[in-house]
């Protein structure tokens, strides 16, 4: 099992926040982590997906916006989020075979209100402590 990934309540309720406003689609966005790996700001994104409402794909523009900026605040890239609105909050097909980057990947599950985080594609759970 992974190390728990520390997520601030600030950031889980901004995650929260930016999953009930794109309902009934999916949102995206990123989390910065200082240089301890702890998380520290978060970057909602455009989902520009043909079919938002099934799956996500982040503006590139505006990630790549998100990428320098937290370079600028001496961050990199911490964790990847995104929701599913009506559940599960575990990996999908789609979830599993666009997995690029090697940081946690949070679910939200706006139904459920379920928050679970993933290394994919291995789809290894990572556990989450909220504080």
């Amino acid at each position: 099992m992974s190390r728990p990934l520390r997520l601030p309540r600030h950031l889980e309720q901004a995650i929260w926040d930016h999953a009930r406003r794109q309902l009934p689609s999916e949102c995206v966005g990123v989390l910065g982590a200082d240089g301890e790996g702890a998380l520290v700001a978060v970057y909602p994104l455009a989902n520009v997906a043909a079919r938002p409402e099934r799956c996500y794909v982040a503006d590139p523009a505006e990630l790549l916006r998100a990428l320098k900026a937290m370079r600028r605040a001496d961050l990199t890239l911490g964790a990847i989020y995104h929701s599913h609105p009506r559940g599960p909050a575990t990996p999908s097909a789609t979830d599993l075979s666009l997995a690029e980057y090697p940081v946690p990947y949070l679910i939200a599950d706006v139904e459920g209100h379920v928050l679970r985080a993933y290394l994919l594609p291995q789809n290894q759970e990572v556990p989450i402590e909220v504080g």
